[in-house]
């Protein structure tokens, strides 16, 4: 398969004597003061006030040459001025060129192109000619210069620099996005220079990057007809810039193929999203629903299993309902509360809610036709138009009006006309300023010259020039003036070709190019003139590249610089770029380009969409493109493999191992070549697309070929696969291509999940037509999830400093495919984040004192917003909608940001109200990115039927530092907790078990919430670890009543700690303390329970490692999205290195165990904690707490009425078995012990000193006192007493947990209890091993113990040592590290004995000692034990 590009069959030969002898200059013109500037002395009211006056220029600005003296009457035309060129001191005749660079990953080899010696020569004005004194003789043609000189207009404040005078001078490259080949054709260090100098000097980037062109053949006219003194405008709604009028063409396209009426993909509702199926999770799993309907004012209550089909649970709930006459297919199913509505073609555990929400869940059964569908698209949407003018409206940018050009084209005519009529000097050439100024003061050599032409005649008639001859002045003025109508349409022309706006002149036809057709196959171009400055250029610029060997995808960048007259140095003062080949053929003829002054241009995604060169700015630049055009040309290949040859093993296994790189950026060059050379070996089995397409060795055409013949033959084993084909390392548009065809067969909820990286890589595209816009687009159109997922982030990419008007645009097309109702919505929406960060501002800037009086008075804001627009939904979530804020709930919080808390009121009557936190000054942008990610993860875990409990909570970056967050409910900070237990809370171990016995006296609660802190503290410990989240501290760390844990601000992740003094604050892996767990383990009455806790992470760890491309290519796409912490391949290589895609689940296992134990181990995490809490008690003053103090009193519903033994406990004598009454009459069971009495008397004498307690009877502690009854009715006594007395002591947190705590509840099912440990019938020691075997590796994974005790009964500190049998002991011993003083260790320690030839007659003997002391043993037979399976083997108290 091959690539060409193809020269046009039928050039035009007009020109190319005109100018056969004109070979390219390398270096700029002097000012030539004997030309005339137009000066622009009036500017009217339509142009930018982006251009500052003289006037307005501060010291700090740049002071460019002055421009030419000027006699009288503001020109001069018949002095001859001697033309200085800079001067090469090269001894060679060759051009030096610096900064060269070999790309092997391009395919180029750079060339020195001759240079034109040393040149000073005299010519008159307009026609310079100079020699070439090189080897080669041929001559070259200086074209003469344009002026453009603006009097009272200096451009140099935008570029905020210095104050210096600077040469201007031109680097211009070709750039792709990757790799670079760069050649800065440069002037060595002894150039002189004298006057005003400039130099070109164009440098060469070709890479992979580049974009799909635009092509004009629109240029200057050769022959001048007389077109009369009147230019009409003809009015071109589409827009006169073809690649806009296009993008409009297609978004209208798309929008064609929904139609307002297609219910289908026009319902106007919100549906719930949904994901496979997790048959895992749901297998037999029952949901228990409330259905509400409008027949009926008492719920109907269903347990249907989880995957029942949403419509057969409607026909379910209509079987109950007395209406025979009622549809299932008529009817839809509401959440509650929201706006949702859950899809009737799914499974109930398909959508997400079902999967996170295990409480009773309540829906409304609605019929289709009556449910609110006012997001809907209207008939009228499908005929509403998308042109120029409508776009702009989205995006904000300045547009030539067509009237105001109207105008003054109306006053030049009158002028034109007077001057005919009058032969007398009229102010017509400042009517040509204006026309200028307006159309981005842009000034062509033919306005200036016919301008001269004019004021010359003018001049030499006043001076009597013309009596004495037979030259008619009438024919001489009609000649002028059409010459200057004439360039005056043409300079029209083509900035409605180049520009935005919506007109054009009248018969525009076709022009040729003063440039020579026949130009060699080098890509070769002229910087005509740089408008705007007070010195121009015109230089033709030729690469040593032949056009044929640039790739489709190629990017001409141009800087302008500015050379200092002091320090003889150049400073970048505006850059551009553009697609060489749009559209896939070459630009042709003059093009004006916009310029930016914005910072060196960033070559790592120079891409076409980073800066709109066809939106008009101060400084613009003309480029004349050769009239010779190229297409490119796709021919049809194929390629024979059938000769190849299976390469031997080892290499296959090598391709294996390097496809665990997962990213083609992790790969050395090295690796890369090896890769590519067994390319046609690897498939979607052994290696990934992306790695293999990622190793080309550049992008000539024989490559792109065999990239192509890859692309064909590929079969991709998901979907997201292609993922990794949309990053900046393959701007090849077929490749794209082929990515977006598989994302393509996503659902619209799946694709939900990865929209920001998606609308990231728009920034590589080529063009606004491609097939990622249109799916984009597409998508918008079938879901309003995605539209308004879409919608914010675009709003919030317009921000970014680079693509703005890329964003834009797509922003508008995605506002009119919406319709007017829903673009309605999101104006409602930022309406109301704008007075939201309004507000936000005023408190921060408010004083201490003054913050809740001025959050108090700007609330009235919010209200007369939600009373003009009713109802508004909520910019987190489109499904929840709101009406007005709940003033009580409303305040700020006292961090740094001074965030806001806002409670609005749920519009739906059935939801409650909903709180958020909305921040200004903080960049959310990151947060969003480590919570999507997070979501995927636990999406990843859900289909693998792990339910790690994970509260992911939304956030929203809504623009530039600010944003909105989801409140949790009910949720504490671990801050808190441990203020509340005293001044050193985040040292005690019982902290965190406290405060769940508080807030959970059933025993059911308390198992409950002990079950979902042991799920959701692993999870959040492995995607802390895998992403690298630091700040951790405990105001960063949150728990809800019901056991859930989960982390907030995520400000520091990818390893970024914060530092004090040099030292890193956080110093553990994640954060798991040792009072996490003593929760889990109840203080180490359950240790067994720590290993179920190691044995979860470490399974949730290696589910998420298989999935390690995904998440990897997921942090590639944002690389260039402007995060702080997320810029480089460092920062994809931490988490590489975290998620160790090389290593087996065994050695994953055992590595991240160690991480756990480095994290329990860890005290500065507690330091840490400390030091926190303190600060912030500091910090609060008594009065003005920012936390509201808990009461140490529980709610009086809870109290208790009374208490009664009932007997003994089965399981223990020593348990009394107490029946507790509550104040609801409710009753519960409860065991205690005599020494837990005892305890509580003691506490109870602590806390109430002042008060008189019943009497504890201490002599029953006496050895002869051994009466059970009399206990029992005693104890009942003092329960009675206790109860009954003092309301303060019988409602104390320390009575009401010691009676409903650890509640007994013998008739609760089997299933609702959670055991989280494997239960032992006995007590006998065991070990758990793992035990494979491949090749000649033998590995022995030590996993856990049970039940070890040293011979006197107490915990030893044991490791385990293995001989391999019948081998030498000593040559064959291997032994794993030591757990201090434990019964129940775990290790997940690896033990490896290489070159066992066959497991047959081999003996592995286990020896477990503490220190010297023998503790257990055993012998194990290898060849029959079960290999890569989990098993646990008794330990016997002898070695055997």
């Amino acid at each position: 398969m091959a690539y060409s590009w193809q020269t046009d069959p039928n050039p035009n030969e007009s020109h190319e004597k005109q100018y056969e002898h004109q070979e390219f200059l390398s270096v700029n013109q002097p000012h030539s003061s004997c030309q005339v500037s137009l000066g622009f002395d009036q500017i009217i009211d339509e142009i930018s006030d982006k251009i500052p006056h003289k006037n307005e220029i501060d010291e700090n600005t740049f002071s460019l040459p002055s421009v030419p003296e000027w006699d009288s009457r503001g020109h001069s035309l018949n002095k001859a001025h001697q033309i200085s060129l800079n001067e090469f001191t090269s001894k060679s005749p060759e051009v030096s060129w610096h900064q060269l660079r070999r790309a092997p990953e391009i395919g180029f080899s750079p060339s020195v192109l001759p240079n034109p010696q040393n040149m000073n020569k005299e010519c008159p004005w307009g026609n310079p000619i100079g020699k070439h004194h090189g080897a080669d003789d041929s001559r070259f043609n200086v074209l003469a210069p344009s002026f453009t000189s603006l009097d009272k207009i200096n451009l140099q404040k935008e570029l905020g620099s210095e104050n210096h005078n600077y040469h201007i001078g031109f680097e211009s490259s070709i750039s792709p996005t990757n790799s670079t080949f760069l050649t800065d054709f440069m002037r060595k260090e002894g150039n002189k220079r004298s006057g005003h100098m400039n130099i070109v000097e164009p440098s060469l980037m070709l890479s992979k990057g580049s974009l799909q062109p635009r092509m004009w053949e629109s240029t200057w006219q050769e022959n001048i007809e007389s077109i009369g003194c009147s230019i009409q405008l003809v009015e071109v709604p589409q827009g006169s810039n073809l690649s806009l009028a296009s993008f409009c063409n297609k978004v209208k396209k798309i929008r064609e193929r929904y139609h307002a009426a297609d219910i289908n993909f026009n319902s106007g509702k919100i549906w719930s999203t949904t994901t496979a199926f997790p048959y895992q999770l749901f297998s037999k799993t029952k949901f228990t629903i409330r259905i509400f309907t409008d027949n009926s004012t008492q719920p109907l209550h269903l347990m249907p299993y989880a995957n029942y089909l949403v419509k057969d649970l409607i026909t379910e709930i209509l079987h109950f309902c007395t209406n025979d006459q009622l549809l299932p297919k008529d009817h839809i199913l509401n959440i509650c509360g929201s706006e949702e509505f859950l899809q009737n073609d799914h499974c109930l555990g398909s959508h997400k809610m079902f999967q996170k929400d295990t409480s009773v869940i309540q829906l409304h059964l609605q019929k289709s036709r009556e449910a609110p569908g006012k997001l809907s698209r209207k008939r009228e949407d499908d005929h509403s138009q998308f042109y120029l003018n409508q776009l702009l409206e989205f995006m904000h940018i300045w547009k030539v009006s067509r009237q105001c050009l109207l105008t003054l084209l109306r006053k030049y005519d009158f002028h034109l006309k007077n001057l005919l009529k009058t032969q007398e000097n009229v102010d017509i050439i400042e009517e040509v300023k204006k026309i200028c100024s307006v159309l981005g003061c842009v000034e062509t050599k033919q306005i200036t010259d016919a301008a001269n032409e004019l004021s010359l005649i003018l001049q030499r008639k006043a001076e009597n020039f013309y009596q004495s001859s037979e030259t008619s002045v009438k024919g001489l003025l009609e000649k002028a003036t059409t010459e200057l109508s004439t360039s005056i349409y043409q300079l029209i022309n083509v900035y409605c070709n180049s520009f935005y706006a919506d007109f054009q002149p009248v018969n525009v036809s076709r022009c040729i190019s003063y440039l020579n057709p026949g130009l060699p196959s080098h890509l070769s171009f002229t910087v005509y003139a740089a408008h705007n400055i007070p010195e121009t250029w015109v230089h033709r610029i030729n690469f040593p590249l032949e056009i044929e060997s640039l790739p489709r995808e190629s990017m001409l960048t141009v800087k302008l610089f500015g050379i200092a007259c002091a320090t003889n140095s150049a400073s970048l003062l505006a850059w551009s770029c553009l697609p060489l080949f749009p559209k896939e053929k070459s630009i042709l003829g003059s093009m004006l380009f916009s310029m930016t002054f914005q910072s060196e241009p960033p070559m790592e995604m120079i891409a076409p969409g980073v800066w709109d060169v066809s939106q008009p700015s101060p400084v613009t630049l003309q480029i004349d493109f050769p009239a010779t055009g190229w297409e490119f040309m796709k021919p049809d290949s194929e390629e024979n493999r059938s000769n190849l040859e299976e390469p031997p093993k080892e290499h296959l296994n090598h391709i294996a191992r390097l496809s665990k790189k997962q990213t083609p950026l992790l790969l050395s060059e090295e690796k890369k070549r090896y890769l590519w050379f067994y390319r046609f070996y690897c498939n979607n089995e052994n290696c990934s697309l992306a790695l293999v397409l990622g190793s080309a060795p550049g992008w000539d055409e024989r490559t792109v070929s065999e990239i192509h013949t890859i692309l064909r033959s590929w079969t991709f084993s998901q979907p997201l696969e292609a993922l990794g084909l949309l990053t900046s390392s393959f701007p090849d548009q077929e490749i794209r291509k082929v990515a977006v065809q598989q994302l393509d067969n996503l659902l619209n909820d799946e694709l939900l999940d990865y929209l920001p990286q998606l609308v990231q890589a728009v920034k590589f595209e080529w063009n606004l037509e491609s097939p990622l816009v249109q799916l984009l687009l597409h998508r918008s159109l079938q879901s309003i999830q995605v539209a308004h997922r879409l919608y914010w982030l675009l709003r919030d990419a317009e921000n970014e400093a680079y693509f703005k008007s890329w964003y834009q645009k797509l922003l508008a097309a995605l506002q009119v495919c919406a319709g007017k109702a829903l673009s309605e919505e999101f104006s409602k929406e930022q309406k109301l984040i704008k007075i939201l960060g309004d507000i936000a501002e005023k408190v921060k800037s408010a004083s201490d004192h003054q913050r809740q009086e001025v959050l108090k008075k700007e609330m009235g804001r919010l209200e007369e917003f939600f009373q003009d627009v009713t109802t508004c939904h909520l910019p987190l979530n489109p499904a929840l909608c709101i009406k007005g804020i709940d003033h009580d709930a409303c305040s700020y919080f006292t961090s740094n940001a001074l965030p806001l808390k806002i409670t609005f009121i749920n519009a739906n009557p059935m939801g409650k109200n909903i709180s958020t936190i909305f921040k200004a000054g903080d960049d959310l942008r990151q947060d969003m990115l480590v919570l999507q990610i997070i979501q995927v993860m636990d999406n990843i875990w859900l289909q693998e039927g792990l339910d790690m409990q994970m509260i992911i909570y939304r956030c929203l970056s809504t623009g530039k530092d600010q944003g909105m967050v989801q409140m949790v409910p009910d949720a504490v900070t671990l801050a808190k907790i441990h203020r509340h237990s005293g001044l050193i809370g985040p040292l005690k171990e019982n902290t965190i078990k406290k405060w769940f016995s508080q807030h959970n006296h059933l025993k059911a609660d308390y198992e409950k919430a002990l079950r979902n802190f042991f799920y959701s503290c692993a999870g959040w410990c492995v995607v802390t670890f895998i992403l690298g989240v630091c700040d951790r501290h405990n105001d960063n760390i949150m728990l809800t009543k019901s056991g859930h844990m989960f982390h907030i601000d995520f400000g520091k992740f990818l390893g970024h700690a914060q530092t004090f003094g040099g030292i890193k604050r956080d110093r553990a892996p994640f954060i798991f303390t040792s009072e996490m767990e003593y929760f889990i383990t109840e203080g180490g009455k359950n240790p067994q329970r720590f290993q179920d806790f190691v044995e979860l992470c470490c399974r949730a760890y290696n589910i998420i490692r298989k999935h390690s491309q995904l998440l990897l290519n997921l942090l590639e796409m944002m690389l260039y999205a402007g995060l702080p912490e997320l810029s480089g391949i460092q920062d994809l290589k931490y988490v590489y290195n975290n998620l160790r895609p090389q290593d087996t689940d065994l050695e994953a296992t055992s590595h991240f165990t160690k991480k756990i134990k480095e994290s329990l181990e860890c005290f500065p995490v507690k330091l840490n904690n400390l030091i926190h809490t303190l600060a912030q008690m500091t910090a609060m003053s008594p009065g003005k707490s920012t936390f509201p103090q808990e009461s140490c009193l529980l709610s009086t519903t809870r109290s208790i009425q009374r208490a009664e033994i009932l007997g003994f406990s089965k399981k223990s004598s020593n348990l009394y078995v107490i029946q507790v009454t509550h104040s609801s009459n409710e009753t519960s069971l409860t065991e205690k012990s005599f020494d837990q009495f005892l305890k509580l008397h003691s506490q109870l004498q602590k806390q109430f000193a002042s008060l008189t307690l019943p009497e504890f009877p201490h002599w029953w502690h006496l050895h002869f006192t051994n009466s059970d009854h009399k206990r029992v009715r005693d104890l009942n006594h003092y329960m009675e007493q206790i109860l009954n007395g003092s309301y303060e002591v019988a409602n104390s947190d320390c009575v009401v947990s010691f009676f409903l705590s650890e509640a007994v509840q013998p008739t609760a099912e089997e299933s609702s209890l959670v055991y989280l440990g494997e239960t032992f019938p006995d007590k006998k020691p065991k070990v758990q091993l793992v035990i494979s075997y491949e090749g000649v590796k033998l590995t022995i994974l030590v996993k856990h113990m049970k039940n070890i005790h040293l011979p006197d009964g107490s915990a030893p500190s044991a490791h385990v040592e293995f001989y391999l049998l019948p081998y030498p002991s000593e040559v064959r011993r291997r032994k794993t590290k030591s757990v201090p003083k434990c019964t129940d260790p775990t290790y997940n320690e690896i033990v490896v004995y290489d070159e066992v030839t066959e497991l047959q007659g081999h003996v592995l003997m286990l020896i477990v000692k503490s220190k010297t002391v023998f503790v257990g043993a055993i012998n194990i037979q290898l060849c029959s034990v079960p290999l890569s399976e989990e098993k646990w083997y008794p330990l016997g108290n002898s070695i055997i």
